[in-house]
């Protein structure tokens, strides 16, 4: 008997975004760009609010970057359930705009590699932190895949690992010109607006000069309240 295929269903349509299709592109065109210029990236990072909070920075952003045929997700764990470190490693995600495939392959690769990364679907069933990131890439690109990655744990040295497993994994298969990594985090929480603003500049200064081990000092010397960490 051919096994059942797991699609997991959206879970906060209707709160953080529209549930309809209709509406949701609907709201989607009012937050893009649709006159910016692309470019190639090989990561971003977009926040994981409703679109009423974030989505304007989601849509700019999403609106500047070549969507490829593979894209790597990785947020936080914000409900507590499953493993620590988890994978979502076969089925499909459905959102109002559609069904978005897991590249199986690629997870299983990932897998492999990882000593930490396990594979789980109860972390990702009830979590909106990747969720809220696929309909502004379906906007753009109908025909991609993708690997779910959450983390319920902040250790510095296992998140350092499973990067450099998940960049070790995209080299050996020669595919970083088909893969691109969203990072999914919200930045400072509940501070007056340049309190927010001056916390952000820091962590997203060390953010843009691929500087880790200057994003964490900061977070903790600062106190950023970025989802994640």
């Amino acid at each position: 008997m051919e096994k059942s295929k797991i699609i997991r269903q959206p879970q906060v349509a209707g709160q953080f975004y529209p549930s309809s299709s209709q509406g949701l592109k609907n709201q989607i065109e009012t937050l893009i760009d649709k006159k910016a210029d692309k470019s190639d990236i090989i990561a971003c990072m977009l926040p994981h609010a409703g679109y009423i909070y974030s989505g304007g920075v989601a849509a700019q952003t999403v609106s500047r970057i070549n969507i490829k045929n593979k894209v790597i997700l990785l947020g936080p764990n914000h409900t507590g359930y499953g493993a620590r470190y988890s994978i979502m490693p076969e089925g499909s995600w459905q959102t109002p705009l559609g069904e978005i495939r897991i590249d199986s392959d690629l997870a299983q690769d990932i897998l492999k590699r990882s000593k930490h990364l396990q594979p789980d679907n109860e972390a990702h069933t009830h979590e909106h932190s990747l969720e809220v990131e696929l309909p502004f890439l379906q906007y753009f690109k109908t025909d991609f895949e993708i690997v779910p990655i959450i983390f319920l744990s902040d250790e510095f040295y296992v998140l350092k690992e499973i990067g450099e497993e998940i960049a070790n994994t995209i080299k050996e298969r020669n595919i970083k010109d088909s893969t691109i990594i969203i990072a999914s985090s919200d930045m400072t929480h509940y501070e007056p607006q340049d309190q927010a603003q001056k916390k952000d500049k820091e962590a997203i200064q060390a953010i843009l000069e691929l500087n880790e081990d200057k994003l964490i000092d900061r977070i903790q010397r600062l106190n950023i309240s970025m989802c994640g960490y």
